[in-house]
């Protein structure tokens, strides 16, 4: 019988890793089998990470990574591609960053560094990653974008231009690496994660998002990290180009 979720033999490059979705997303694709290279803006949050995963019984190394900078992110999938001798099949693009405010406040700094992660850091780590892609079937690129880039939300117009803007990269790209049979999707997550800790802990933006959630709660990473898995697996083998909503309703 096929094993639809069997990721043995694989390798993946997960970034923005140290912590929250990207911790679990990691923790989840090793437990499923796969060498996962774990990276993180700080080194050492993805090192204890790929500890936790190696103590656990999976396989796991660690990189720091600004995806900001080209040259550490061809470093750091050349390291995810050596895990199983020269291939890289799947990357998980999650480093992100949010600076909530309302449209008047917002800054050319604020609005910037923005796209710089999200958009510039996916595009950098997807094009150091493409030469390491297999072209059997097994290549996957996911990427993470958010409800915010689809119905857009208060007090993030930078962060939902950007997510917005992960989506239109998804779907352009999965046309273009259809013929290399490379399948690339977006999931948009949602759960209490540091990056959300400043929406939940706002008055104003919490009572408008829990407004919005059908499930009336947010969900915990590790609830959101099979999504991942699943697109991450040969169950997806046959989806490219979508956009995967987790987030407990809130787009339906």
């Amino acid at each position: 019988m096929r094993t639809y979720f069997d990721l043995a033999g694989r390798s993946a490059l997960v970034t923005g890793a140290g912590a929250g979705i990207g911790a679990a997303v990691s923790e989840a694709l090793a437990a499923a089998g796969a060498s996962v290279l774990v990276t993180d803006i700080s080194g050492d949050a993805a090192a204890a990470v790929a500890e936790r995963i190696n103590t656990a019984g999976g396989k796991a190394d660690s990189a720091a990574l600004d995806v900001s900078d080209r040259e550490a992110a061809e470093a750091a999938a050349a390291q995810a591609a050596a895990l199983t001798e020269g291939n890289l099949h799947i990357v998980v693009n999650n480093a992100g960053v949010t600076s909530p405010a309302m449209f008047p406040k917002l800054t050319d700094e604020t609005f910037r560094v923005t796209f710089d992660i999200h958009v510039m850091g996916t595009f950098h780590v997807t094009q150091a990653a493409l030469p390491h892609i297999p072209t059997d079937g097994t290549g996957r690129v996911i990427n993470v974008t958010s409800s915010a880039g689809i119905t857009g939300t208060l007090g993030q117009v930078n962060y939902s231009a950007a997510k917005a803007g992960l989506i239109g990269f998804t779907k352009s790209l999965a046309r273009e690496l259809a013929p290399k049979n490379i399948m690339v999707n977006a999931l948009a997550p949602l759960a209490a994660t540091p990056m959300t800790e400043t929406i939940r802990t706002n008055e104003k933006f919490a009572a408008n998002m829990m407004n919005r959630i059908p499930l009336k709660r947010w969900a915990e990473a590790d609830e959101v990290a099979g999504a991942f898995v699943f697109l991450a697996s040969d169950a997806a083998s046959y989806i490219t180009g979508q956009v995967l909503p987790v987030d407990g309703g809130m787009v339906m």
